[in-house]
Parts: C-alpha cells; sequence; structure tokens
C-alpha cells in the first residue's frame, strides 16, 4: 500500500506549519486517507522547541473544530529531507531556508503550500505565502486557516491519484 509523508514547514512552528498539520490531518481523516498520508511539521527556527502552538493559533483553529494541543514545536532536522515525500513550506524564506540545508537530491520534495490551492479558488489562486499572522491580530489566524483549508484540500486532490494508483 503506498504512502506519502508531509512536513509543513514554518518559521516558528507555532502557527502555520502546526495549523496547517492539524488541518490536514482532519482532511485526511475525513478522506479515509489516515493510514496512507502520514503528517508532521517543523520550523526552520529553533525557538519554540517543544512548546505548543501560538495560543491565537489553537483558539481560532479549535472554533473550526481542529485539533492542535498536543502538537510541539520542533526544528527541521538534516533526516527529515530523507524521511519525508513532501516538505511544504509556508512562504519563500521557508523555502529558501530549507534550500539552504538540504542535500541536493532532495531538493524537489520543496514546494508552497498555496502551489495546491485548486485554480477555481478565487480567494488564494495566484497568492504564493500563507500569511504570517505571529505579530497581527485575530484576523490573521483566521486568515491562515482559510489558506489552509483550501492548500490542504488540493494536496489530498493532487496526491490521491498515486494512492490510488
Amino acid at each position: 500500500m503506498k504512502t506519502v509523508s508531509i512536513c509543513f514547514v514554518c518559521l516558528g512552528n507555532i502557527c502555520r506549519s502546526p495549523t496547517a498539520e492539524g488541518v490536514m490531518r482532519q482532511l485526511v481523516d475525513e478522506a479515509k486517507l489516515k493510514e496512507r498520508i502520514l503528517i508532521d511539521s517543523a520550523g526552520t527556527g529553533d525557538w519554540h522547541i517543544g512548546q505548543p502552538p501560538d495560543r491565537r493559533a489553537r483558539q481560532a483553529a479549535g472554533q473550526r473544530g481542529y485539533k492542535l494541543d498536543e502538537l510541539r514545536g520542533r526544528q527541521i532536522e538534516l533526516a527529515d529531507f530523507e524521511r519525508f515525500d513532501l516538505l511544504i513550506a509556508m512562504d519563500d524564506k521557508n523555502v529558501a531556508a530549507l534550500r539552504a540545508v538540504c542535500p541536493p537530491a532532495q531538493r524537489d520534495k520543496i514546494r508552497l503550500l498555496l502551489e495546491f490551492v485548486p485554480e477555481r479558488d478565487d480567494r488564494w489562486n495566484g497568492a504564493r505565502e500563507v500569511v504570517d499572522p505571529y505579530f497581527g491580530g485575530e484576523s490573521g489566524f483566521e486568515q491562515v486557516l482559510d489558506q489552509c483549508e483550501a492548500a490542504c484540500r488540493g494536496l489530498i486532490a493532487a496526491l490521491r491519484p498515486q494512492l490510488l494508483a
């Protein structure tokens, strides 16, 4: 049985990437692909290792039924480039940070999350990066959820053919 392993990546692993992980976990479960798609998240920085996601991220996610409370921040490791089939970054800065430490043979695994937004979704189609809500207000965390929901649905749709092959 084919599986795909995914690691979502942002700067500190307390806002965007754990939100993407939580959204993806629930959507994968709803799609009955839990045994086929393995999901994790990490940060390129080391500031929040071992910490739970930002309170505002947990609150916004919880209001939509996503569970982030059990997640803990961790930093990307060299072994992750071998371990995961896809390393999905939230923005161009994190793509650059990943490429700087990634073995050359693994660089094709690095993608931007919003690449997976279906073309018919006018809200996020054309946007390259998931907004960083950390220094903003509550509405930024809602926008991150909106972006993650659209992109993760698209990601599942993109993965489904290779999982069923």
